[in-house]
């Protein structure tokens, strides 16, 4: 068994559940929690799954096809990416994991996985390949990333919970053997994330899939390990697996923190120093507060207590709410200068998705008005604006001055991020109104 890094020395977790949400955070707004679940649950059913079932499968190639206009029409054959095919097996099996699917939800699980393992997978060496050819046959892109190889992990893990069908996690041990056999940084912690197909490091010259140097860490790739890994522990119950998310814990609430900024940032060198440049010193407040409730669901899956990590948690939320929540109309901004005000000031869908669920679930932890006002604000916008009520979906972005940019499906969107948020927000009602109960 792997030794932990000594990083994780640090962290005093005690092998308990989480500290206990309050229950008065409920009693205060029982009404307007209702009201809120039967607004959300409608936003799922009726605008997000009833978009994308059933013309996501492509039962002319295999696999999900992932290529609308911003009307929801399909625009013909598409590359098949790894990161969004698994989304989609991802989003099917949760929705059964979440009591919303049904046959047709099981079905669509099950054509995704049979194309993953059947053409996708690499019979050679092993892992996902990172693009498939519009056909659905020929091999695009052999390079592998662990972008992509997380969400494929993430996708088998809940599509195993959903089904128990045991070719899947047979298939999950095999490519979480390879991620620690290739990828963990056994000096520095985390992992190594660009590879050649044979899982040899990728050169300077090859150009990966988050389109940056080879040697890079990435704080993004690592949040969505950290999510993989939380389901991955689950299923698996694999001693080497809570290893892995116990270090990603650490460095996702440590590593990738600038303290002095009270944000995150995205790029570091292998030893996690930060990459200190203008065009790197950006707070992504998506992927900053998606980072407080994945690490949440991070200590659970683990066994271990989160309190130690509430203040990281109330900082990250506060410097984006700060700098990047549009107070007036509701909605967080994409990225931002550090203690500025945001620069870049769309709305991106899935921005919108992880700003509902993070203040929702701060507002469960700790009962700060501020973060009822703002999941409030949050519904109240994605509702009335980000969700296309008229052709389906979210639309992809929302300019600053209201306008509607971007098509609804490609290889970076599909119904991950939106599908993703409104079934976690009903859970975390339906938690905290059994609690009153």
């Amino acid at each position: 068994m792997r030794m932990l890094p000594k990083i994780i020395t640090v962290f005093i977790f005690a092998v308990i559940a989480s500290l206990p949400a309050n229950s008065q955070p409920a009693n205060a707004h029982l009404d307007e929690l209702r009201q809120a679940k039967t607004r959300i649950q409608k936003i799922l059913l009726e605008n997000i799954d009833a978009f994308w079932l059933p013309q996501l499968v492509d039962v002319d190639r295999g696999g999900y096809q992932l290529n609308h206009d911003a009307k929801g029409e399909w625009q013909g054959p598409e590359s098949k990416g790894i990161v969004t095919q698994a989304r989609c097996l991802w989003y099917f099996s949760a929705m059964l994991n979440h009591g919303f699917g049904d046959d047709r939800h099981r079905a669509a699980a099950d054509h995704g996985f049979s194309y993953f393992r059947d053409r996708m997978w690499d019979d050679q060496y092993g892992g996902f390949y990172q693009q498939m050819a519009e056909d659905g046959e020929k091999v695009e892109i052999g390079l592998k990333h662990l972008y992509g190889e997380s969400f494929m992990l993430y996708g088998l893990s809940e599509y195993y919970k959903a089904t128990r069908n045991p070719l899947a996690i047979d298939l999950a041990w095999r490519l979480a053997s390879l991620l620690d056999r290739y990828a963990h940084d056994d000096e520095f912690g985390g992992f190594r994330e660009s590879f050649n197909r044979d899982w040899s490091p990728a050169g300077p010259d090859v150009k990966n899939l988050m389109n940056v140097p080879n040697d890079f860490k990435l704080m993004n790739t690592h949040l969505h390990l950290l999510e993989a890994y939380s389901t991955w522990y689950e299923v698996s119950r694999d001693p080497g697996a809570r290893e892995d998310l116990l270090e990603l814990i650490a460095i996702q609430s440590n590593a990738v923190v600038r303290k002095t900024v009270g944000g995150c940032t995205d790029k570091y060198l292998p030893n996690w120093l930060p990459i200190d440049k203008p065009e790197y010193n950006i707070v992504s407040y998506g992927h900053d507060i998606e980072n407080v409730w994945l690490l949440m669901e991070a200590c659970r899956s683990a066994g271990v207590t989160d309190g130690p990590l509430l203040d990281l948690y109330e900082t990250l939320m506060k410097n984006s709410m700060q700098y990047g929540f549009d107070w007036d109309q509701g909605g967080f901004y994409d990225t931002g200068k550090f203690n500025e005000p945001a620069s870049s000031r769309t709305k991106v869908w899935w921005v919108q998705a992880e700003g509902i669920v993070a203040s929702l679930r701060m507002f469960e932890r700790t009962g700060d008005e501020r973060y009822w006002k703002c999941f409030q604000l949050m519904l109240d916008w994605i509702d009335k604006h980000q969700v296309d009520w008229k052709y389906g979906d979210w639309s992809s972005s929302i300019s600053e001055d209201g306008k509607r940019q971007g098509g609804k499906a490609n290889l970076w969107k599909s119904p991950y991020h939106n599908g993703r948020a409104m079934m976690q927000c009903i859970e975390t009602i339906d938690r905290m109104l059994a609690r009153t109960e």
